[in-house]
C-alpha cells in the first residue's frame, strides 16, 4: 500500500491526462532515464501522442515551480546528465496510463513488470476515487443549494425582525404616568 501512495504522488495532470514523468518511471524501473527514452525511441510506433508526449517549456517550468515535486524533480534532472554539467538538456517526456502499460512491452525486466502492475493498480484506484467523489461532489452541491435556499428564508425572517425592532425604537417617548407638576 505504501508503494501505491508513493506512485500516486508521481502522477500529475497535464493537458487533461494523468501522466508520469520519464525520470520518475526510470527511477521506479531502476534504469537511467536516457536508457528508458532510448528504448521508447526504438519502438516509437508503439507510443502515439495519447500514450506519450514531450512537455513544453511552460509545462516543464510549471512542474518545477510546484513545491511537491521541485526537490525530487530537480534532483533527478541533475542526476540524468552524463557530464553532470547543468542537468537535463531536453524537455522531459511524460507517459499516460496507456503509455506506461506499453512500456512493459519495451522494458522486459522483472522489475519493470512488477512496477507496471503497481502503477496500473494506482491508476485504477485513482479512477475509482474520482468516480466516488463525483457522487460526493453532486451530493455536496445539492446540500449547498438546500442551504442557500433556506438561508434566503432565514434572511427574510431576520429582515422582518430588524424592521420590527426599528419601528419599536422609532416611536416617540410614551407619556409619563402620574401627576406632572408644571414649572413656572
Amino acid at each position: 500500500m505504501n508503494e501505491l501512495v508513493q506512485i500516486k504522488n508521481l502522477i500529475y495532470e497535464i493537458r487533461g491526462y494523468k501522466v508520469m514523468l520519464d525520470s520518475d518511471l526510470a527511477d521506479l524501473y531502476e534504469v537511467p532515464t536516457h536508457r528508458l527514452n532510448e528504448a521508447v525511441k526504438r519502438n516509437i510506433t508503439r507510443f502515439p501522442v495519447n500514450f506519450m508526449f514531450q512537455l513544453t517549456k511552460d509545462e516543464n517550468d510549471f512542474l518545477i515551480s510546484q513545491f511537491a515535486i521541485s526537490n525530487e524533480y530537480l534532483k533527478s534532472q541533475s542526476e540524468i546528465s552524463k557530464s553532470r554539467r547543468g542537468g537535463r538538456r531536453t524537455l522531459p517526456y511524460v507517459f499516460t496510463e496507456q503509455g506506461v502499460a506499453m512500456l512493459s512491452s519495451v522494458l522486459r525486466s522483472e522489475r519493470a513488470i512488477q512496477i507496471n502492475i503497481q502503477i496500473m493498480d494506482t491508476f485504477v484506484q485513482m479512477r475509482q476515487w474520482a468516480i466516488e467523489n463525483k457522487d460526493l461532489a453532486r451530493r455536496i452541491s445539492e446540500l449547498e443549494s438546500y442551504f442557500i435556499e433556506h438561508c434566503k428564508d432565514y434572511n427574510k425572517d431576520m429582515s422582518r425582525i430588524y424592521e420590527a425592532i426599528d419601528l419599536l425604537m422609532d416611536r416617540t417617548k410614551p407619556a409619563t404616568i402620574g401627576f406632572i407638576k408644571e414649572r413656572k
